[in-house]
């Protein structure tokens, strides 16, 4: 194997690894609105000061997927 189509294919699986962050930000989505859920149908009078906890979760959810696009994009297209 030539050594530019092994760093090319290094590159892509790099990528489609990184990618996998993509899956990972849809499960922890799901976990953290299920748990709000869950905890907000067995006690409702609590759900309104949680509400602001559900937020950052999923926000720090979301973040890790885009920051696993970011990096399969710099290896697509930086290295």
């Amino acid at each position: 194997m030539e050594l530019e189509a092994a760093a090319a294919l290094g590159k892509y699986l790099g990528a489609g690894i990184a990618c996998l962050a993509l899956a990972g930000a849809g499960i922890g989505v799901g976990n953290v609105a299920a748990s709000f859920l869950n905890g907000a149908l067995r006690n409702p009078a609590a759900a309104k000061e949680q509400t602001a906890t559900l937020f950052i979760g999923l926000a720090f959810a979301e973040a890790l997927g885009i920051f696993g696009l970011v990096v399969a994009m710099l290896l697509l297209f930086a290295v």
